[in-house]
């Protein structure tokens, strides 16, 4: 470690009373922010990689190598032929490349990270709204489709020039097609070009889908970026001594900004947990004896992750470095966050941010005392505030403190809009505060709470139900492995509470004994679950968010499959669609077109009471 007497190593001060965003974060991009942590510890650890195997030694990469990956990649992509304002895409498990491609693409151009799990017909929409030139992408390797879907994508995207293969087996064979190692040697460890960004140029674009409707591609400026990042390491006392673990895939806003960038700026070590992170089983069963072996002292994940670790017995793991746990993504429920603090000895404490906010809005920060439950307080020069809602948006009045509302927020964290400004004009308040869509309050002290999302509210007859109720509550059950709640059309009230459930492994529960258990413990008569289903698998988002439009059309089919027995269906389907909600396609078998209109009508008046929009189809019935 570079420790020259009179140099300070990195550290997040907290800002002082009048002082502006640029006077604390000092920082011009995102590069150098990191150069400035290298020029002061350059050879100390930054990144520890381990490949698919745990047990085998892990690869080191220093300040000093990272920056150099960084500036090389930038100088590859620019003898490509790519420019500032151009756009190169990825599709990249968590490598030590990844970082390079990330952090040298937003220094060269602009980034696309790509969610490798989509259909390459998806991927290729995601690139054609960027209007990417280049694609980087994982080399031809047994047991994976990427490098297949990024020549696919290529094909599908003609404007994509550069095809960047990064290991695996070698496939380079054609001109537009670059080996990423030979573009790291060819190209010097020092920018080679002099138009660097500024704070306010796209540093990248996510991509975002919501839980309804076509992806949007949220902007990422370098401010953005480095207020989440300087804001998160100063929320959580990151410091040269740290080690975090970060098992999330680096296409996830959480995993690129506060894992990866905060970390960087503060000078700690980041881990990556394997290519596949969490995803690897591997990493689940020995991740109390990588905790061990890194010394890591920030240790944690989304819930379902947590949720996964917590069943594993440390044995004798000595968890002596540890001093915070941390989870995101989602709700954390309190079961696991107990077990959790149980079995480290340390507090938990939630992240809240979102793709539109870099990742970053609050931190319960290690400054105050934990608050189980709450996701703590605004990251600095960020604010937040509870709105009265209209529909299931804000309005454009605050709500009392401990009033809960739709959650708004405003400061150098939030995104200028999504690359197409058409849909940027419903995700600000007319008073400019970005509307998160999540439903909390913020107390007398300025914590925030966070209850659930506004459209995952289940409204019954007039009476917001917050899904978290139901959920918590079954996730108390000793048999419960994790729990969804949502709400089944009802013709009478709107919806009514269903929730779906997952088992451990080698425990059963029937569905009337967790109902007869949810009954016994949810003390809000609305909110205890008209029905519960217990299944295989919950559906989840990529970074392991249950993912609720799914359940609500399963609940949906399951009902509107019982109300309408006995009728000439052939199938039924359900889509949520932005503006007409829950969008019901029939298709009907029919012997005639008189038939066909009488069961359209007979069908339409026994679903008079729900708030559906039909659409028809038919086929004909089989000869007899």
């Amino acid at each position: 470690m570079n420790n020259t007497p009179g140099v300070a190593l990195p550290t997040i001060v907290t800002p002082g009373a009048g002082m502006r965003f640029e006077e604390w974060m000092v920082a011009t991009n995102v590069l150098d922010a990191i150069e400035r942590t290298q020029q002061r510890c350059g050879d100390k650890t930054a990144i520890t990689f381990f490949g698919t195997d745990p047990e085998a030694s892990p690869r080191k990469l220093s300040y000093t190598e990272l920056v150099d990956g960084i500036a090389r990649t930038a100088n590859a992509f620019r003898s490509l032929g790519l420019q500032r304002g151009d756009v190169v895409a990825y599709m990249l498990p968590s490598l030590v490349e990844t970082q390079f491609v990330l952090w040298g693409a937003a220094t060269a151009a602009s980034a696309l990270p790509l969610n490798p799990l989509l259909k390459a017909e998806e991927i290729a929409s995601l690139c054609r709204a960027a209007g990417a030139k280049a694609l980087v992408a994982l080399g031809p390797l047994p047991g994976t489709e990427i490098w297949d879907k990024a020549n696919r994508v290529k094909e599908l995207v003609p404007v994509i020039g550069a095809l960047i293969q990064v290991g695996g087996e070698n496939a380079a064979g054609s001109a537009d097609v670059h080996l990423l190692a030979d573009l790291l040697r060819s190209n010097p460890p020092k920018l080679a070009f002099s138009d660097l960004p500024e704070l306010d140029d796209v540093a990248a674009y996510f991509h975002t889908g919501g839980t309804t409707g076509a992806p949007k591609l949220v902007i990422h400026s370098h401010r953005n970026q480095l207020a989440a990042a300087y804001g998160g390491a100063w929320a959580v006392g990151a410091s040269i001594d740290d080690v975090i673990v970060n098992g999330l895939p680096m296409f996830h806003v959480a995993s690129a900004i506060f894992c990866s960038l905060a970390m960087f700026v503060a000078g700690a070590e980041m881990v990556i947990l394997s290519p596949a992170g969490f995803r690897n089983p591997q990493v689940v069963v020995n991740f109390w004896r990588i905790v061990q072996n890194t010394g890591a002292t920030i240790v944690g994940g989304v819930p379902t992750a947590l949720s996964a670790v917590i069943q594993i017995d440390p044995g004798d793991a000595d968890f002596s470095r540890v001093r915070i746990n941390i989870s995101g993504a989602s709700l954390l429920p309190r079961s696991v966050a107990e077990q959790m603090e149980q079995l480290t000895g340390k507090p938990i404490r939630e992240v809240y941010g979102m793709t539109e906010s870099g990742g970053v809005i609050c931190i319960d920060p290690v400054s105050r005392a934990r608050v189980m439950g709450s996701a703590g307080c605004p990251i600095p020069f960020s604010e937040v505030e509870a709105r009265t809602l209209e529909g299931t948006s804000a309005s454009s009045r605050s709500c009392m403190q401990g009033e809960p509302g739709v959650l708004v927020v405003r400061g150098p964290n939030v995104t200028p809009g999504y690359k197409d400004a058409g849909q940027t004009a419903a995700l600000f308040t007319e008073d400019g505060w970005l509307i998160t869509g999540d439903v909390g309050y913020v107390d007398a002290t300025g914590r925030v709470f966070i209850t659930g999302r506004a459209k995952d509210l289940i409204i019954r007859s007039g009476h917001n139900i917050d899904p978290a109720v139901i959920e918590e509550c079954l996730m108390r059950h000793p048999a419960v492995a994790d729990a969804g709640a949502v709400g089944m059309p009802d013709a009478y009230a709107g919806e009514v509470p269903v929730a779906y459930v997952t088992l451990r492994q080698g425990l059963s529960a029937t569905e009337d004994e967790l109902l007869a258990f949810a009954k016994a413990t949810i003390n809000e008569p609305p909110a205890l679950p008209r029905r519960l289903f217990v299944v295989e698998q919950l559906p989840m988002t990529a970074v392991g968010k249950v993912f609720k439009p799914a359940l609500r059309q399963d609940c949906a089919q399951r009902h509107l499959l019982e109300v309408l027995q006995g009728e000439p269906i052939a199938t039924l389907a359900m889509r949520e669609e932005p503006g007409r909600g829950q969008v019901v396609r029939i298709e009907l078998i029919a012997a005639d077109e008189s038939c066909t209109h009488e069961t359209r009508q007979r069908i339409t008046t026994n679903l008079k009471g729900y708030l559906f929009t039909l659409e028809w189809t038919t086929s004909q019935a089989s000869p007899a």
